[in-house]
């Protein structure tokens, strides 16, 4: 159950005070703002292709590896506890962590260097502006409007997942700094301004972390799982160790499964309590009388402690060089760009190889031509970008 009101914190947001959305809609008796908001990302195309789209290993490398989709449910869950934790609507949280990953292409990373690659001249290709284009323009679901029509509060959530893109002045920031803005991010900031000078709703916030404490742990259960590395190795982890010896002293007979089912889920319960603890710190320092108050503030106030963001990032520095650039995982992946790669090559070349539903129109220039391909391949699944290239192309890597 979502928040209530007498149980709301004053820096809650509040779906009764939502900004709206882009294109008014009379209100739902039965349902909040945000809670519709989330019904809408669970019913659509978009999020059910999640679950054939690869997290770290392509689908038949085995069944109980993370896809997209548990990997999106895991990050909802944390987002809940923590905002149930600290006050906050949940609805909002849950809804910010649903969509955060809709617009990843197959094949996970791998598929958006290759789009990012092949779109060099047309502004690039980058996921959260890809996802900000699925919920307000490529899911075609209503009669009155392209989109989901999500309200302003979740679409901030999504396209500021890392903070915000620009400066007050307008200038591009932090990893746009380069090469500014998304153009697809732009475009409808400026029909329907995000603030992207921000920071976002401590929701959002707790979406944007909870995808870091599942990242964090379900890589190592997949990674062990996958025999990349042992329990032994990753024991040198700080935090790791002493949960690890804690299990063997509480269970010294315990079998291996259960033993790293142990790790991860004392590791998630370790990081939402850290989070929880600090994220209060840090709200009782800044004594916030608003949202809005949240959002201006100097920095994020979801956080993790500093003694656990130098565990988290040790994990991500144990997982680096031993998981995702892991000789087997970067020979699949490198595999997956060529097939991202000739995929784009010959839509780009016979455009009215596009199904018809795409809109090939031979006055499109090269931008809208390049990105309406981007968009198609973005939202295929892993199975069914392989099977196209199979109908294409002579030969298509196996991926195994």
């Amino acid at each position: 159950m979502a928040v209530e009101a007498a149980e709301r914190a004053p820096y809650a947001s509040n779906p009764k005070a939502s900004r709206g959305r882009r294109f008014a809609e009379p209100p739902n008796l039965a349902r909040s703002v945000f809670r519709r908001d989330c019904d809408r990302i669970i019913h659509a195309t978009a999020f059910r292709r999640l679950a054939h789209k690869t997290q770290v290993f392509v689908f038949h490398e085995g069944d109980h590896f993370r896809t997209r989709l548990t990997h999106t449910l895991e990050v909802t869950q944390i987002a809940r506890s923590l905002a149930r934790a600290l006050g906050l609507d949940e609805d909002l949280a849950e809804g910010c962590a649903l969509a955060h990953d809709l617009g990843h292409p197959p094949f996970g990373h791998a598929g958006e260097r290759a789009l990012d690659a092949c779109l060099a001249d047309c502004g690039g290709f980058d996921h959260n502006a890809q996802t900000l284009r699925v919920v307000t323009a490529l899911e075609r679901r209503y009669a009155d409007f392209d989109g989901l029509n999500l309200s302003w509060e979740t679409l901030e959530g999504l396209v500021k997942h890392n903070g915000p893109l620009t400066d007050r002045d307008g200038k591009a920031i932090g990893r746009h700094a380069e090469r500014g803005v998304p153009r697809a991010i732009a475009e409808y900031s400026k029909l329907h301004d995000l603030e992207l000078w921000s920071h976002t709703s401590a929701e959002a916030q707790a979406g944007a972390i909870a995808d870091d404490i599942a990242y964090d742990a379900h890589d190592i259960d997949d990674g062990l799982r996958a025999e990349l590395f042992t329990l032994a190795e990753i024991a040198s982890v700080p935090l790791i160790g002493d949960i690890l010896a804690e299990i063997a002293k509480l269970h010294p007979h315990i079998e291996p499964a259960r033993r790293v089912h142990e790790l991860i889920r004392r590791l998630i319960a370790r990081m939402i309590e850290d989070v929880t603890a600090q994220s209060r710190r840090n709200l009782q320092s800044l004594a916030p009388g608003s949202v809005d108050d949240v959002r201006k503030a100097n920095a994020p106030v979801i956080a993790f402690s500093a003694a656990m963001a130098n565990v988290d990032r040790a994990i991500k520095g144990f997982l680096y060089p031993r998981m995702y650039r892991h000789e087997r995982i970067m020979r699949i992946m490198g595999e997956a760009q060529v097939v991202i790669s000739d995929l784009f090559a010959h839509y780009d070349a016979r455009p009215l190889d596009l199904p018809p539903e795409w809109g090939y129109d031979p006055s499109d220039d090269r931008a809208i031509r390049a990105r309406r391909i981007a968009d198609f391949i973005a939202g295929m699944t892993d199975r069914y970008a392989l099977v196209e290239h199979a109908r294409l192309f002579t030969s298509t890597p196996e991926l195994r």
